[in-house]
């Protein structure tokens, strides 16, 4: 197996990472944020989710912080919709880019969504034709794809079948979520070689979280099977209200520094990444996980 020489990264702090926080963070904080990622190279950043405030009140000013986007030319910021009263809020709000997001398993999809895979995929439905009338690109999340809370161990065949409807109703690309971090490299790449029969390789993404350690080797992994696009979170922000103990996503600071090591582009500023994790974090007061941020700090200091 052979590493790519380059990999697109897909920032998703503002979104999936604030989205967690106990507190609303101010929109002009997140703009901030985002605008501060943009500078550092990311051309794929979250931007936001157009979810009912009710249920994610993190995200009430939706609206607000696209309508605020200092947008720069060649990034994408993507939003996540769940619906279609979602869809039109975004379309109305000027989304470039949306994403859809299905589980790999039937409980973790009620729990997340209130309906059963295949409701959810029907529900994406107009959601997609909306978005192809409109000429907005389609990314589509699956969750859970090789551990559930509720159901233990995923057959990847689910995943794979999951992925393949996906792509069929239009999403450009599936990002893979490992959602409780319970996936090891051995399993991720199983997951990958058996959702990469159906699917292209060129259209998987992976989306991990660090709880049991098993990010950076997981991604390691899935670069030997020929993933090239990896989501990661800003000062490793967010985690998952559906997953007890679920922790953060995996930092882009630390994914920058291993793929750096490795003599990957990525065309991101570690630098400017590491600011932007220090600057979110003294706004929601809090300390960044991101273990390549701690070292920074820890070198800054004495």
């Amino acid at each position: 197996m052979s590493l790519p020489n380059s990999v697109h990264i897909v920032e998703v702090g503002p979104r999936d990472g604030l989205q967690n926080e106990p507190n609303a963070v101010p929109t002009a904080v997140k703009l901030e944020l985002i605008h501060r990622l943009a500078d550092a190279g990311l051309t794929s950043i979250e931007a936001t989710s157009f979810v009912s405030p009710k249920w994610v009140p993190q995200m009430g000013d939706h609206t607000a912080v696209m309508q605020g986007l200092q947008r720069k030319p060649g990034v994408a910021y993507p939003v996540l919709v769940p619906n279609m009263k979602g869809m039109e809020a975004a379309v109305a709000a000027g989304a470039d880019e949306i994403a859809v997001f299905a589980a790999a398993t039937e409980r973790f999809s009620q729990r997340n969504i209130n309906c059963s895979i295949a409701e959810s995929l029907e529900r994406f439905r107009p959601v997609v034709e909306l978005a192809k009338a409109n000429g907005i690109r389609i990314r589509g999340y699956i969750s859970v794809v090789v551990g559930c809370p509720y159901e233990g161990e995923v057959d990847p065949q689910a995943v794979a079948g999951i992925a393949r409807d996906l792509v069929a109703m239009g999403c450009y690309q599936i990002s893979l979520g490992d959602t409780i971090g319970v996936g090891t490299p051995g399993k991720i790449q199983a997951m990958i070689g058996a959702v990469a029969n159906r699917v292209p390789m060129q259209r998987l993404a992976l989306h991990t979280h660090d709880t049991w350690g098993q990010a950076l080797a997981n991604i390691y992994a899935a670069l030997e099977t020929g993933i090239t696009t990896i989501d990661s979170s800003v000062a490793g922000l967010g985690g998952c209200p559906y997953a007890k103990g679920a922790s953060g996503n995996v930092a882009t600071e630390d994914v920058l520094y291993m793929l750096n090591g490795l003599g990957i582009r990525t065309g991101v500023d570690l630098d400017q990444v590491f600011a932007a994790g220090r600057f979110i974090c003294a706004q929601i007061g809090r300390t960044p996980s991101s273990r390549v941020s701690q070292a920074k700090a820890a070198r800054q200091s004495a």
